[in-house]
């Protein structure tokens, strides 16, 4: 059985299709609403729009979040594993972290974007090759952390995104502090139960695993489903450059109306 946590709001902003002003001015805007958790994604091309419009590489903006803000967590919604090092991402990571007084997030998952691979010339591989290559640079950036000097300001959490139940979410059971999905509501529960039975055979308490999931549909029905079925950090995912902050001061008030 998961704990009971408040409600928090995170909101993805799609570094594509915009000037870093829009994205900085953003930021800080999202931090002054009250907004709990900004992220941006791990891509070198848009996913939306002109496919060789503007873009912005997701780590090296995390640091300059990391000194404009002071409240807000932040981080990659999620980072693509192969493209970097292991042990270089757990020190950026831990880096990050003490730059912004233990803020950052360390979402992370096994990447997809096939252009990204070609044109920055890494393998792509399979899917199945892609998750053996995350299981292994979790564990290597987790034993980093323990040794890097100095350490992480406190135990930087994790979010696995995915939900495959042979590796993903045995992944999940076993290094995640934070699970992220695009499941709806009615399959969630199935989800969950996948996630414990794995977390047994880890040996691995998981009650307190936070559910995160997208705010895809932007309809409070759907998103009371989602809280029903465990749910307590929602995204929401803008595009630029002028990003809608009306929608996120609505879905402010969602989730402090269920925080009460």
């Amino acid at each position: 059985m998961l704990l009971d946590t408040p409600v928090r709001l995170g909101v993805q902003l799609r570094p594509e299709q915009v000037q870093y002003a829009d994205l900085r001015d953003a930021v800080r805007a999202l931090e002054d609403a009250g907004v709990d958790i900004v992220f941006n994604w791990d891509h070198f091309f848009p996913l939306y729009g002109d496919p060789d419009g503007t873009h912005f590489e997701a780590w090296t903006m995390l640091g300059a979040w990391a000194e404009s803000t002071s409240r807000i967590e932040f981080g990659t919604l999620v980072n693509c594993n192969g493209y970097r090092n292991a042990d270089l991402q757990a020190d950026m990571a831990r880096t990050l972290d003490h730059i912004s007084g233990g803020r950052f997030i360390f979402g992370t998952g096994a990447g997809w974007f096939q252009r990204d691979y070609d044109e920055y010339g890494y393998a792509f591989g399979t899917p199945g090759t892609r998750l053996d290559a995350l299981a292994e640079g979790l564990a290597r950036i987790q034993a980093r952390w323990t040794v890097l000097n100095p350490p992480p300001t406190r135990r930087i959490p994790v979010m696995i995104g995915g939900k495959g139940e042979q590796k993903t979410l045995r992944l999940v059971a076993r290094h995640a502090d934070i699970w992220h999905s695009f499941v709806p509501a009615d399959g969630l529960g199935h989800k969950i139960g996948v996630i414990e039975r794995w977390a047994e055979r880890e040996g691995r308490d998981v009650s307190d695993l936070v559910i995160s999931n997208e705010l895809h549909r932007r309809d409070e029905n759907d998103a009371d489903g989602l809280y029903d079925a465990g749910v307590r950090l929602f995204t929401l995912a803008l595009q630029g450059p002028d990003f809608d902050h009306r929608l996120v001061a609505r879905w402010l008030a969602w989730r402090d109306a269920h925080n009460r």
